[in-house]
């Protein structure tokens, strides 16, 4: 694979949401990066180029990596912020790789994460100013590095079996921490 061409592979549960949103993913790769895009409808894969026009040189991997996020179940709009700041990044990681869970313990854990009507996943992204999606075993988080260690620590507390209301105080006195 040259530095001029990045193919980005998406999901098969994701190509509905990839078809009705490709203008607001496709404006933002040509207008901002200068960079040519296509979808591939046969290989199913995003397939972005550098072109005489594209003038930053790291615009190719922005453009993967935006692609990449909204891939993993990001919205649009919070997949752009990829685009425009640096210090963004994104972490993937599975609840296997935190503690060994099957059945129904599996469940009970996302359940955890995700909360009562998704209380709990908020209050971490607005705590640690990321973005967190959750697909089935599988946990991807947008935010900067710092805040990402945070969100994951979180994450991963829940997931071994620490009570909401203890992790929500670990999240405030870090974040009281971080902002001093």
């Amino acid at each position: 694979m040259d530095s001029g061409r990045r193919d980005v592979p998406i999901p098969p549960h994701r190509i509905t949401p990839l078809k009705e949103n490709w203008i607001k993913i496709y404006k933002p790769l040509v207008e901002t990066l200068l960079v040519q895009v296509r979808f591939n409808m046969k290989s199913r894969l995003v397939q972005i180029r550098t072109c005489p026009e594209t003038k930053d040189k790291d615009a190719i991997q922005k453009a993967a990596d935006f692609v990449q996020a909204f891939a993993l179940g990001f919205d649009v709009e919070d997949a752009i912020a990829l685009l425009r700041l640096d210090q963004l990044f994104l972490d993937s990681f599975q609840i296997e790789d935190v503690k060994n869970l099957k059945g129904d313990h599996l469940s009970r854990a996302i359940g955890r994460i995700a909360g009562k009507n998704g209380r709990t996943k908020f209050t971490i992204e607005n705590v640690t100013k990321t973005r967190i999606v959750i697909a089935d075993h599988k946990i991807h988080i947008l935010g900067s590095y710092q805040n990402i260690r945070t969100a994951r620590t979180a994450i991963s507390n829940l997931i071994l079996g620490r009570a909401p209301a203890r992790v929500y105080r670990n999240l405030r006195s870090m974040s009281a921490r971080a902002t001093f």
